[in-house]
């Protein structure tokens, strides 16, 4: 397995070296063919990691939960290093075209590799480093096309994320302090060891450091109210950009928000992690809703409907319930897809019609006739519509504050994911069904821009499919989607041993039930058969024998 995480890490940088100098068809053809060898070493590793953790050079650390995102991010490489051939023309001979493609695709190489690279790090630290280095990257690919509008939107970007990481910088210094005071001075922010001392962590800088560590990442991640720089880079980036930004990068950060909820749960408890997740994720959703309503341009509308997906992650987490924490993962990949697809249809719009402005795009399906039906299965598949995976995905939320008895927060989800179905379908209705008038159907021919820009989007509403018809099912996925316990031989790998204390993640209480239990508690005895409360309980030491005793002493003792 070594061989295979040096080489996931490895390719990505040779790729984007070999694309400094590479003419054009060479640095294509290398950037497609890393992604689809990321993507399928990804896959390698799903069977390990799912059964243990697998730890390399003590920097290095891949669980079940990191493989779901490094799947999202590693699908999303391989799609759009294919879409980006046909996104890019090959008989370009426009001033600066050499160095506008060797700095994309050196950058797109290299994001992914960052974006690959920040759920692999075994601490706290080195996650922080990873994703700061998504945002140098990242930010250099939005201001790519030299514009007046893209540099603004990058200066805005860099901006915005740098004071948000400043914050979780601060956040890593306060569960750096917590960890030092049980675990020594030499403790070096790893993820294991954290956790398992979780119960003897001091709670004020937990709860500092949880705290921060939302407003923090959760700028990277778009939630209310640190959101404002994502609309307009997901805007002004490259398209393939664009589809890494909103399906991955905002992915890996809640990635990291959640290692940070597993401490917390493990040290304070649920409650407060839950609620802070609660109402930053209501916020969230509620804006995003509202925004949906009225959007003119057709990428700025997808980058709000992102901030509404990072919202429902936010309050699938704050349910609880393993339902709903199996479909926070669901959603993480089905999203990935979804927006990816969405946002490589909106790149071939741009092309075709030359504008990003919804009321220019008219008779997309006639003028697309590929294209067109699959941009609005996209907007079908964020919009949660069956059979496609986000439909599964809140739908195993929902059912998850059911069971967690948040009847108010799911039915909440449910109003506002209605209200931004709207807003999406509304503004697919007009630039899709809506005829072109004589001039714009005499000015555009019928027909794709490229087959390359059909393929990838095809492909990602397959993923969608198989994620809402049958969605990977580990045995700790199906203890978990069927609220049982993991444990023993079939642990919940796939939710990161959801179901363990010392890893934060909460669990399905169970009653302990001894021999004792079936009989009634001894008198002065409080709580209910079969339940352990205190050491005064009965039940929970209704196993002992007192060799030697009558009954009533025997009954003293044991009161």
């Amino acid at each position: 397995m070594l061989a295979i995480i040096v080489i996931l890490l490895g390719a990505p940088v040779a790729a984007a070296l070999v694309s400094l100098r590479a003419p054009l068809a060479v640095a294509q053809a290398v950037t497609a063919a890393t992604g689809a060898l990321c993507f399928a070493l990804v896959l390698a590793l799903v069977p390990a990691a799912s059964h243990h953790d697998l730890g390399y050079l003590s920097y290095l650390r891949i669980d079940a939960v990191s493989v779901v995102f490094l799947l999202a991010t590693s699908f999303l490489y391989a799609a759009v290093a294919v879409y980006s051939v046909g996104y890019l023309p090959r008989d370009s001979r426009s001033p600066g075209f050499t160095r506008y493609y060797r700095r994309f695709y050196a950058g797109l190489n290299l994001f992914a590799w960052s974006m690959l690279a920040a759920p692999m790090m075994s601490s706290l630290a080195l996650l922080w480093i990873a994703i700061e280095v998504t945002t140098v990257i990242s930010a250099l690919l939005v201001a790519i096309a030299d514009t007046d509008g893209a540099a603004e939107a990058a200066w805005k970007y860099v901006l915005i994320a740098s004071a948000g990481l400043g914050l979780a910088l601060l956040a890593t210094i306060f569960a750096y302090y917590a960890g030092a005071q049980v675990l020594g001075e030499h403790y070096n922010l790893a993820f294991g060891p954290l956790l398992h001392a979780g119960a003897r962590l001091p709670h004020a800088p937990v709860r500092l450091a949880f705290g921060l560590a939302v407003l923090g990442f959760g700028t990277k991640m778009g939630l209310f109210p640190v959101h404002t720089w994502l609309p307009d880079a997901h805007s002004e980036a490259p398209t393939p950009v664009s589809a890494l930004l909103s399906g991955s990068l905002l992915a890996v950060s809640f990635y990291a928000i959640l290692r940070y909820y597993q401490v917390a749960v493990a040290a304070l408890g649920p409650r407060f992690p839950r609620d802070v997740l609660l109402v930053f994720g209501v916020a969230s959703l509620l804006l995003a809703a509202l925004y949906l309503l009225d959007q003119r341009d057709y990428k700025r509308l997808l980058a709000y409907s992102s901030v509404e997906h990072m919202g429902i992650l936010a309050i699938g987490v704050s349910f609880g319930a393993p339902i709903a924490l199996a479909g926070v993962l669901l959603h993480v990949l089905a999203h990935a897809a979804a927006k990816g697809n969405a946002f490589m249809g909106a790149g071939v719009l741009v092309r075709k019609f030359g504008s990003k402005r919804i009321s220019a795009v008219r008779g997309g399906l006639d003028l697309l006739p590929w294209s067109g039906p699959l941009f609005l299965l996209a907007v079908f598949a964020l919009s949660a519509m069956p059979p496609f995976g986000i439909f599964r995905s809140e739908f195993e939320i929902v059912q998850g504050g059911f069971a967690a008895s948040s009847d108010a927060g799911a039915a909440v989800l449910i109003v506002l994911v209605t209200l931004a179905f709207l807003g999406l379908s509304a503004a697919a209705n007009r630039m899709l069904f809506m005829p072109a008038d004589a001039d714009a159907a005499a000015r555009y021919s019928r027909g794709e821009p490229s087959a390359w820009m059909v393929v990838p989007v095809a492909a990602g509403i397959v993923v969608l499919l198989v994620l809402g018809v049958h969605p990977p099912c580990s045995a700790g996925w199906r203890d978990a989607c069927r609220g049982r316990r993991p444990g023993g031989p079939r642990r919940a790998r796939a939710l990161g041993r959801a179901g363990q204390r010392d890893r934060g993640w909460p669990q399905v209480r169970r009653p302990i039930r001894h021999r004792a239990a079936r009989r009634p508690a001894a008198v002065g005895a409080p709580g209910r058969p079969g339940r352990h409360r205190h050491l005064g309980d009965a039940a929970s030491l209704g196993s002992r024998r007192l060799p030697g005793a009558d009954p009533e002493t025997r009954r003293r003792v044991l009161v």
